[in-house]
C-alpha cells in the first residue's frame, strides 16, 4: 500500500450495488447455571458439553451475587499494544492488497506509479478483474470470445454501458504486462514493447473512461536518488566502460541509460520501448525487474505499536477513539452499529482503520485480574470466597478434574491466565486453542466483546473454505490459521456450509471454547478481559490427535502429549477411575506406536541406545528438528550435529551421516511402558467392565433391546460404586431418563380419552405434541436402546388419528354445503378426544363456522320462512359474521352476492328516501319508475316500502281528487282540508293539490272575514258558536247540564245522531251529505235552543222569589248576593250589579237590554249577512259557519215576515202621551233600575215582590210579543222588528180593550206557562222545526216505554195519574179529608201558580215536607231536578231562620 495510492471515489449512484450489509449468525447458548450447579465448574461444563460443544462456544452467566473484586494492579500494569490495520486482517482483503502491492511494485519499478482506475464511478477492483479473466481462459481468449460484456456483470456493472470495453483497456495497460511477465515471457518482446510504448508515450495523458482516469505517472524525482544517466558525467576512459546491452555499442553515450541495481547499460532508443527522455528516478533493467519480483513475500504478522500504555492511558485513548468515529458518548453507540461497520471495515481496501490491541499480557507478571493466594492485593474477608473458586482462572487450570495439573511446567496462558485489553475494533482473529484444548474468558469490565465460533466438527471444513478462498496465504504460511493473525467474515463461511454462531460478552460473564472449535471476534470497546486453558477426561484422545496434526504443520507443541501420560500412569493409584480408563486407553494407542517406530528404526540399522531423561531438559531443547514435536519417549541422536535431535517420524531427516552413527535415546523401555500400563489398567478395570455391559445394553438391536429396569440398575450400580462423572454416565443418564419421559408422555396419550373429559377451555394445550411429533415420537419409542410397553398401543393410536385426518381432508376438501353440519360435528368430537395437537380440528371449527353461516343465509332468503325478504340490518349482520370466517370459494360467492345485494339495496333506500324527502316533492312519474326498479330486488326495504305506500297514497288521492272534480258537487270544509292535508302527509308533487289549497285559503279568507263582521273585540265565542243556535244557555247550566234522555233511537229508516255539544253540532254539520240535512240538525238545535232558554228564564224568574235571606242568593256574574242597582237581561231574566256590567248608553231609550253572556256578536245587518253568504255561495265550498248563517238567514227571515204580521195587527194608534204614561209604571221593566236596600235594612222578600207587580205583561197580547221578541234578541242579526217589538211590549195594548185591561194585573197561569208561550208560535213554526220537534216527542215515548225512572224520588205526573190519585181520594171515607187531599194533589202550593196544562206537567217534590210543585212554578228545570234535591220556599225560610 506505500507503493500506490487511492483517491476518493466520487459519491455513488443509487444504482450502484454498495457491499452486502452483514447479518448477524445464530445466537450460541445461554446458560444460567443456580448456585448448586455453579458450585462444581467442571462438573458444570460435563453437564453442558452435549449442548454447547454442538456451537463450539457458548456463554455463562453466573448468578446474580457472583462478584468477584477486581484484584489486578493497576499502576503496576503497562503494556505495549499490537496495531492491526483492519483491512488486512481479512484473509481475501489482504489477498487484494498483496496482489495490489505486487502491481505497484511492479510499475514503480518501471519509473511510474500506479494509480488505481475508476469505472462507473467506483474503484475497479484489479484483483477482481485479474482473477475472472483468469477463470476465463486468460486475456487472449477472452478478447477472442468477447466476453468482457459477462466479465463486467459479475463484478456487479450494469449491462448495455460498454463497460467491457473500458475493462479491456484497463487489463491491457495495467495488468497484461504483469501476466506476461510472470508467465515468463521476455518482456523485450514485441507486444511489451508496443504496451511499454504506449504507457511511455501517454504518460503525461491520463487515460479517460468516461472522464474517471487511470493514469501511470511519472514518480516525482527525489533529491537524493537524482543521479546522472549519461556517459558525459562520468570521467571518460581511454576504453569505452559502458556498451549497450541490446545493440553492444558504445557510441550515442549521452543516450546510454545506466540501471539502478546491476549498473548494465542500454540505449534509450534501444529500450523497447524506446524512451524520449531519462526517466526521473529509480529504473530497473528487465533483468533486476525480474529479481525483484520474483522475493517471496514476508509472512504477515502485527507490529508491536511504540508506544507503552498503562490501562488509564489505553482506556482515554480507546474511548476518544470511539467517540469520534461515531461522533457519540461511548455508551450510546448500539452494539449493532459497532458489529456492522466492523466487519464493513475489514472488507474495504478504500478505508484504512487502525487500532491497537493489548493481547497476550501475562498475568503472572502484573496480577490477575481475580484475587489469588499470597497476592499483593488484600481481599476483603467477605471476598475471600474467590479465593478457592473453581470458577477463578488461576484455579481452574490446574483443579484435579483437569488433566493440566499433570504437567509439571507453568504454561503462560495455557495454565496461568493471560490478559486482555481491548478498545473498539481491536480483534482477535480465527484460531482453535493449543492442543485443541478447553478455553474459558471471563469479562472482569468494559464494554462487550463479540464472539464468533464454529463447532469442532467443522474445524476441517472451515479450513477447507478458507484455504479455497484464499489460496495465496496459505501457500507461503501452511500454519496461517495458528497465527491468529487471519480472519473471514463469518457470513463469507456460513455460504459456503460452515455453521458459524455469536454471542457479546458483556463484563461479569464467561465464555467457554470446545476442543478444536474455532473462534474468533473483536472487541466494542475498552474493557479488560483474562482467559486460560483447560482440559478433562473427554479431551485425551483429541490431544494426541492434535499432537499428529501439528506435526503434519511442523508446529511446534506447548507440552509433551506422552510426558503427561506417562505422569499420570505413575500416578496410576490416585488416578479417578475414569481418567485411569482414558489413560489406559491413551497409553495402549502410544506404546503401539512406539513399539512400531523403535522396530521401524531398528531395521533401519540403529543399534546404540540410551537412556536419556528428556523432562529434565526445557521443551525448546528437545524439539525434533524437522517436525518441531517435543520429544520425551525418543529420538534420534548424531554426534555430527551435537544438541539436534529427530522424531522417530522423521528419521531420515537427521543428517547425511550413516544410519549406524546414530543414537536411540528413550525415556522407557517397552518392558517399563507395559507394568505402568498395565497398573492403569487395573485401576480402570472395575469401571471398564460396569462399561462394557453398558455399552452392550446400548448397542442392542431390535428383540434383543432389554427393559428400562436394566438401565435403571446400571444407574444404581454407578452410584453404589461411586464412578466419576463421564461421557458414558452421562450417556446412560440421559437414556434413562429419555425412556422414562417416553413413557410417561406415551401413556398420556394413550389416556388422553380419558383426560379430555376433565379439559376446559376450548384451545389446545401448549404441552400437545403435533402429529408429526408423535410421529417422531414414536420411531423414538421404536429407535430407543431400551423397549417400552406402550410403543406397540401408541403405534395403534396413531393410525386412528392418520385416519381422522385423512376423513377431515376429504371433508375440507369439498365444497362447503349446509349438510355437512353433522359430520363436522362428529369429527369435532372424534378429534377432540386425542391428545394430540391436529392442525385439522381448527380447520373443521371453521368449515363448521362456515357451513352455519351459509345456513343461516340460506334460512334468510327463504321465502317460507322469512316472507318479508332480507332486511337490511340481517344482511350487515351476515356479512359482519361473514367477514370474520376463513375464505373460502362459497363463502367468498355467498359474501360478494350478499355485498353486492347490500350495496344495491343500501343504494335504493338512499335514492328512495332522497325522493321521499326531496324539496319540492317530485313527480308521481318519478316515484313509479324508482319502484320499477326496486321490484327487482329481494330484500326487505323499509324505504322502498314507504315508497310503494306514499305512490299508492297519491294515486288514491288523485282518483278523489278527480273524482271530487267530476262529481260537481259542493264541496264540503271538512273534506276539502282533511284531503289538503293528506296531501301534505304524501310527499308526492300533486298537481290538484294547489287548486285545493286556494279553495281552503278563500274559504279561511271568508272565516276571517265573517268573523270580523260578527265577533265582538276579545269575545270567548267562535264564529260558528255565534252563528250556530245556542245549545246550552247560561253559565250554570253550562257547567252542571246533564243527560236525562236516553241513547237516539232509529226512526224509519234514518239514524239520528246525538247531539250532546256543540262540538257535535259542528260535526254533524260536517258530516251532513247536502244542505237540507244541515238544516234540519240546526232545526233541532234550535229547538234544544228554545227549551234551554225557557228553563234558563224561569229559574232566573225564581231566584227573584220572595225569601228571607237574600244573602244566599248569587246572581251577576261575579255570583254575588243582589246589592244596590241591579240590572236584569231581558233574554236570560238574571239580574246584575250595575258595578259589574255594562248598562244600557240611555237609560230613557227604549232598547232591551242583554246581559255579556247573552250578547254574543255585533249583529250586523241583513245586508252584510246577506253579503257573506253571496261570497259564500261563489266559492262553492260547503262549511258549517256557511250552514249556519245560512239557517240564521232562513231563521231571521221567517221571524221577520212573523213579527211584520205580528205588528201590523196591532193598531198603531197609540199616542206617544200613552206611551209616556205607561212608562213610569214599567220603569223596571225597561231599565231594570230596580234598587235593592241591604239585607239588614229592607227585606228582598217584599222588595221582590214589589217588583213582580210592575213586571206583568198584557194579557193576549204579551206572550206573543214576548215570545217573538225572546226569538228576535236571540238573532244575531240586527233587524228594525226587533226595536218594534221591544217599543210595542213595552207601550202596552190599545185602550179600547176594556176586558183585558180588568185582568191586566191577575196573568192566568195558562197564559204565562212555557206551554202557552210555544202553542201560541205554533203556526208560524217551520216544517223543519216541526219534524225536530216531533222527533224529541218520539224519544221521550220511547223512553216512558222502556220504563226508564228518574233516579231521584221527583216525579212526573200527568193527567191520568192526578184522576186516578183523584178518585182514589173522593173514596175514603173522611170527607174533610178527601176534600183536602184533592185539593192537595190537584193544586200547586207556590204562591204564583201558573197552573200549567196539558199532555204532561211535570212536578218536582220537596225534600223536607214532600209537598209536590210545579217545576215551571218553582223555576226548577228537569235536569236540576234530576239532579239535585229541592226544598221549597216555605221550608228554606224555615230552616234559615233556626240556624239563626
Amino acid at each position: 500500500l506505500k507503493r500506490f495510492t487511492t483517491t476518493p471515489p466520487p459519491p455513488r449512484k443509487m444504482t450502484q450495488r454498495g457491499p452486502a450489509e452483514f447479518t448477524p449468525p445464530p445466537e450460541c447458548p445461554v446458560f444460567e447455571p443456580s448456585w448448586e450447579e455453579f458450585a462444581d465448574p467442571f462438573a458444570f461444563i460435563n453437564k453442558i458439553r452435549p449442548i454447547a460443544e454442538k456451537t463450539g462456544i457458548c456463554k455463562v452467566r453466573p448468578p446474580p451475587d457472583w462478584q468477584p473484586p477486581f484484584a489486578c494492579d493497576v499502576d503496576r500494569l503497562h503494556f505495549t499494544p499490537r496495531i492491526q490495520r483492519l483491512n488486512e486482517l481479512e484473509a481475501q482483503t489482504r489477498v487484494k492488497l498483496n496482489f495490489l502491492d505486487q502491481i505497484a511494485k511492479f510499475w514503480e519499478l518501471q519509473g511510474c506509479t500506479l494509480k488505481i482506475p475508476h469505472v462507473e464511478r467506483k474503484i475497479l477492483d484489479l484483483y477482481q478483474l485479474n482473477r475472472l479473466v483468469a477463470e476465463e481462459g486468460g486475456f487472449n481468449l477472452v478478447c477472442r470470445e468477447r466476453r468482457w460484456t459477462k466479465i463486467a456483470m459479475t463484478m456487479g456493472f450494469a449491462p448495455g454501458k460498454a463497460v467491457g470495453s473500458h475493462l479491456r483497456a484497463h487489463y491491457e495497460r495495467v495488468l497484461y504486462p504483469y501476466h506476461l511477465f510472470h508467465s515468463g515471457t521476455n518482456l523485450l518482446c514485441h507486444y511489451i514493447n508496443k504496451c511499454i510504448r504506449m504507457c511511455v508515450l501517454e504518460r503525461e495523458v491520463p487515460i479517460q473512461v468516461k472522464q474517471e482516469p487511470v493514469e501511470i505517472k511519472e514518480i516525482n524525482p527525489e533529491p537524493e536518488k537524482c543521479k546522472s544517466r549519461y556517459k558525459k558525467n562520468i570521467p571518460p576512459p581511454p576504453v569505452d566502460l559502458y556498451v549497450c546491452l541490446v545493440c553492444g555499442k558504445g557510441n550515442d553515450e549521452d543516450r546510454l541509460l545506466l540501471c539502478d541495481g546491476c549498473d548494465d547499460s542500454y540505449h534509450t532508443f534501444c529500450l523497447i520501448p524506446p524512451l524520449s527522455d531519462v526517466p526521473k528516478g529509480d529504473w530497473r533493467c528487465p533483468k533486476c525487474l525480474a529479481q525483484e519480483c520474483s522475493k517471496p513475500q514476508e509472512a504477515f504478522g502485527f507490529e508491536q505499536a511504540c508506544r507503552d500504555y498503562s490501562l488509564k492511558s489505553f482506556g482515554e485513548m480507546a474511548d476518544s477513539f470511539k467517540s469520534d468515529y461515531f461522533n457519540m458518548p461511548v455508551h450510546m453507540v448500539p452494539t449493532e452499529l459497532v458489529e456492522k461497520e466492523f466487519w464493513r471495515l475489514v472488507g474495504t481496501i478504500e478505508e484504512d482503520v487502525t487500532v491497537e490491541y493489548g493481547a497476550d499480557i501475562a498475568s503472572k507478571e502484573f496480577g490477575s485480574g481475580f484475587p489469588i493466594k499470597g497476592g499483593k492485593f488484600k481481599v476483603a474477608p467477605h471476598d475471600e470466597k474467590y479465593l478457592q473458586c473453581g470458577w477463578n482462572l488461576n484455579n481452574m487450570a490446574m483443579m484435579t478434574p483437569s488433566v493440566l495439573t499433570h504437567i509439571t511446567a507453568d504454561i503462560c496462558g495455557m495454565t496461568l491466565p493471560w490478559l486482555y485489553v481491548g478498545m473498539c475494533f481491536s480483534s482477535f482473529c480465527w484460531h482453535i486453542e493449543d492442543h485443541w484444548s478447553y478455553s474459558i474468558n471471563y469479562l472482569h469490565w468494559g464494554e462487550p466483546k463479540t464472539w464468533y465460533g464454529a463447532p469442532g466438527f467443522a474445524a476441517e471444513q472451515l479450513e477447507a473454505v478458507m484455504k479455497k478462498l484464499a489460496p495465496e496465504l496459505f501457500e507461503s504460511q501452511p500454519d496461517l490459521l495458528h497465527q491468529l493473525v487471519t480472519i473471514m467474515n463469518p457470513n463469507t463461511l456460513m455460504a459456503h456450509g460452515v455453521p458459524i454462531y455469536r454471542t457479546n460478552q458483556c463484563a461479569g460473564e464467561f465464555v467457554i471454547t470446545f476442543p478444536r472449535s474455532y473462534h474468533s471476534g473483536f472487541n466494542q470497546g475498552f474493557n479488560f478481559a483474562e482467559a486460560v486453558n483447560f482440559c478433562t477426561v473427554d479431551w485425551m484422545p483429541l490431544g494426541r490427535q492434535c499432537v499428529d496434526h501439528y506435526r503434519l504443520l511442523h508446529r511446534y507443541c506447548v507440552f509433551s502429549h506422552d510426558e503427561m501420560v506417562c505422569n499420570m500412569a505413575m500416578k496410576a493409584d490416585s488416578l479417578d477411575v475414569v481418567l485411569a480408563s482414558a489413560v489406559q486407553k491413551d497409553m495402549r494407542v502410544m506404546i503401539k506406536e512406539e513399539r512400531e517406530l523403535r522396530d521401524k528404526v531398528r531395521k533401519m540399522g540403529v543399534v546404540q541406545c540410551e537412556l536419556f531423561e528428556y523432562d529434565l531438559l526445557a521443551d525448546d531443547e528437545r524439539q525434533c528438528v524437522k517436525c518441531r514435536t517435543t520429544c520425551y519417549l525418543s529420538a534420534l541422536t548424531c554426534p555430527c550435529r551435537p544438541g539436534v535431535q529427530v522424531c522417530l517420524h522423521h528419521a531420515h531427516d537427521l543428517c547425511s551421516c550413516p544410519v549406524s552413527n546414530y543414537t536411540l535415546n528413550y525415556r522407557f523401555t517397552l518392558d517399563d511402558l507395559y507394568p505402568m500400563m498395565n497398573a492403569v489398567q487395573q485401576r480402570a478395570e472395575s469401571y471398564d467392565e460396569w462399561a462394557a455391559r453398558v455399552t452392550e445394553v446400548m448397542e442392542a438391536k431390535l428383540d434383543k433391546k432389554r427393559n428400562v429396569t436394566v438401565f435403571r440398575a446400571l444407574l444404581g450400580e454407578s452410584d453404589e460404586k461411586s464412578f466419576p462423572e463421564n461421557d458414558l454416565l452421562r450417556q446412560l443418564r440421559l437414556v434413562t431418563q429419555d425412556a422414562e419421559k417416553c413413557s410417561s408422555v406415551a401413556q398420556r396419550l394413550l389416556n388422553g380419552k380419558r383426560q379430555t373429559r376433565y379439559r376446559t377451555g376450548g384451545g389446545n394445550s401448549p404441552n400437545q405434541l403435533t402429529v408429526e411429533e408423535m410421529r417422531s415420537f414414536v420411531r423414538q419409542l421404536y429407535n430407543l436402546p431400551c423397549s417400552l410397553t406402550q410403543a406397540p398401543l401408541l403405534k395403534d393410536l396413531l393410525n386412528s388419528i392418520e385416519d381422522f385426518q385423512q376423513h377431515s381432508e376429504k371433508l375440507l376438501s369439498d365444497e362447503v354445503s349446509a349438510d355437512s353440519v353433522s359430520e363436522i360435528e362428529s369429527l369435532l368430537e372424534e378429534g377432540s378426544q386425542f391428545d394430540v395437537f391436529l392442525p385439522e380440528l381448527p380447520l373443521l371449527r371453521e368449515r363448521l363456522e362456515q357451513t352455519r353461516w351459509l345456513t343461516g343465509v340460506q334460512q334468510a332468503e327463504d321465502p317460507v320462512s322469512n316472507p318479508c325478504g332480507l332486511s337490511l340490518d340481517s344482511m350487515r349482520r351476515l356479512i359482519d359474521r361473514g367477514v370474520g370466517l376463513t375464505p373460502h370459494p362459497s363463502t367468498e360467492r355467498t359474501m360478494a352476492r350478499l355485498q353486492e345485494l347490500l350495496t344495491i339495496s343500501e343504494e335504493m333506500e338512499e335514492r328512495a328516501q332522497a325522493l321521499l324527502k326531496a324539496r319540492p316533492p317530485e313527480s308521481l312519474e318519478t316515484l313509479s319508475s324508482m319502484l320499477t326498479q326496486i321490484d327487482g330486488v329481494p330484500a326487505y326495504l323499509p324505504n322502498c316500502l314507504l315508497l310503494q305506500d306514499t305512490v299508492n297514497r297519491a294515486k288514491e288521492w288523485l282518483q278523489e281528487a278527480e273524482d271530487l272534480q267530476v262529481g260537481g258537487q259542493t264541496l264540503v270544509l271538512s273534506s276539502l282540508s282533511d284531503m289538503v292535508l293528506r296531501a301534505h302527509a304524501i310527499p308526492v308533487r300533486l298537481e290538484p293539490l294547489d287548486q285545493l289549497e286556494v279553495l281552503v285559503s278563500e274559504v279561511q279568507a271568508w272565516k276571517e272575514s265573517a268573523a270580523k263582521t260578527f265577533l265582538i273585540k276579545n269575545s270567548p265565542f267562535t264564529l260558528f258558536e255565534v252563528l250556530c243556535p245556542r245549545w246550552e244557555v247560561g253559565s250554570s247550566l253550562k257547567k252542571k247540564m246533564r243527560k236525562v234522555k236516553g241513547e237516539c233511537v232509529s226512526s224509519g229508516k234514518k239514524k239520528l245522531v246525538k247531539l250532546d255539544s256543540m262540538s257535535d253540532v259542528e260535526r254533524a254539520l260536517s258530516d251532513s251529505k247536502d244542505s237540507a240535512s244541515a238544516m234540519f240538525t240546526l232545526a233541532e238545535v234550535r229547538l234544544k235552543e228554545q227549551e234551554s232558554l225557557c228553563s234558563l228564564r224561569a229559574a232566573n224568574e225564581s231566584k227573584l222569589l220572595p225569601t228571607a235571606d237574600c244573602a244566599a242568593l248569587r246572581v251577576c256574574v261575579c255570583q254575588k248576593p243582589p246589592m244596590g242597582a241591579m240590572l236584569q237581561c231581558e233574554l236570560c231574566r238574571d239580574a246584575f250589579h250595575s258595578v259589574c256590567v255594562r248598562g244600557p248608553s240611555d237609560p230613557l231609550d227604549p232598547e232591551a237590554w242583554l246581559c255579556p253572556l247573552c250578547l254574543r256578536s255585533t249583529k250586523p245587518s241583513l245586508d252584510k249577512i246577506q253579503t257573506l253568504l253571496s261570497s259564500l255561495q261563489r266559492i262553492r265550498v260547503r262549511l258549517p259557519e256557511g250552514d249556519a248563517l245560512r239557517y240564521m238567514i232562513e231563521r231571521a227571515g221567517s221571524w221577520q215576515r212573523r213579527a211584520r204580521e205580528v205588528i201590523d195587527s196591532y193598531d198603531h194608534s197609540l199616542t206617544s202621551q200613552d206611551c209616556r204614561r205607561a212608562s213610569p209604571t214599567l220603569s223596571h221593566r225597561t231599565t231594570g233600575a230596580a234598587l235593592y236596600p241591604s239585607p239588614g235594612s229592607v227585606s228582598f222578600m217584599h222588595t221582590q215582590k214589589h217588583f213582580h207587580v210592575f213586571c206583568v205583561y198584557v194579557p193576549g197580547l204579551s206572550s206573543e210579543l214576548e215570545e217573538l221578541m225572546v226569538e228576535g234578541l236571540l238573532l244575531q242579526v240586527s233587524l228594525p222588528e226587533t226595536q218594534q217589538l221591544y217599543r210595542l211590549l213595552l207601550c202596552g195594548p190599545p185602550t179600547t180593550n176594556t176586558s183585558h185591561t180588568e185582568h191586566a194585573p191577575y196573568l192566568t197561569p195558562e197564559h204565562s206557562s212555557p206551554k202557552y208561550y210555544m202553542l201560541l208560535g205554533r203556526d208560524a213554526i217551520t216544517s223543519a222545526e216541526k219534524k225536530a220537534k216531533r222527533r224529541m216527542n218520539r224519544e221521550e215515548t220511547e223512553i216512558r216505554d222502556r220504563g226508564i225512572k228518574p233516579k231521584s224520588k221527583k216525579q212526573r205526573m200527568g193527567t191520568e195519574k192526578r184522576r186516578e190519585r183523584k178518585e182514589a181520594s173522593v173514596s175514603a171515607s173522611d170527607v174533610s179529608q178527601s176534600e183536602d187531599s184533592e185539593e192537595d194533589m190537584t193544586q200547586c202550593p207556590a204562591e204564583n201558580c201558573l197552573q200549567p196544562e196539558g199532555e204532561e206537567v211535570y212536578w218536582v217534590q220537596c225534600d223536607c215536607c214532600n209537598r209536590w210543585f210545579h217545576m215551571i212554578c218553582v223555576g226548577v228545570s228537569a235536569e236540576l231536578a234530576a239532579k239535585e234535591d229541592y226544598m221549597c220556599v216555605t221550608c228554606s225560610t224555615t230552616n234559615t231562620g233556626r240556624r239563626k
